[in-house]
């Protein structure tokens, strides 16, 4: 299946096959709230994945959620190093948005 990612994500994560859609809309309201917010594709289906994990750990509670949302904070902050350090190496200059000291635009 061809996609359109050209990011260096791929040599970060693994993305697991699978309906984003169906993954995206089994999720509880306030996971996919912030997937949809996620500066990047978070990818439902491995999200999905890590939700089925917290569960088995905490149940289908608001503390499993708060805990997944955590971990997709932190994930986003480690593309958003990653990225910076790329650009970095690229053109020898901060990343326009790390400059600016603004946030992310979702």
């Amino acid at each position: 299946m061809a996609d359109n990612e050209r990011t260096l994500r791929h040599e970060m994560w693994r993305r697991y096959a699978g309906d984003d859609w169906a993954a995206f809309d089994a999720l509880p309201p306030a996971i996919r709230n912030r997937v949809a917010t996620h500066a990047y594709d978070a990818w439902s289906v491995n999200v999905m994945m890590l939700w089925q994990h917290y569960k088995r750990l905490y149940g289908r509670t608001m503390r499993a959620e708060r805990a997944l949302i955590r971990y997709l904070d932190y994930c986003e902050r480690l593309e958003r190093e990653a990225f910076a350090s790329r650009y970095n190496e690229a053109y020898g200059m901060t990343l326009p948005h790390d400059a600016a000291g603004v946030t992310v635009l979702r």
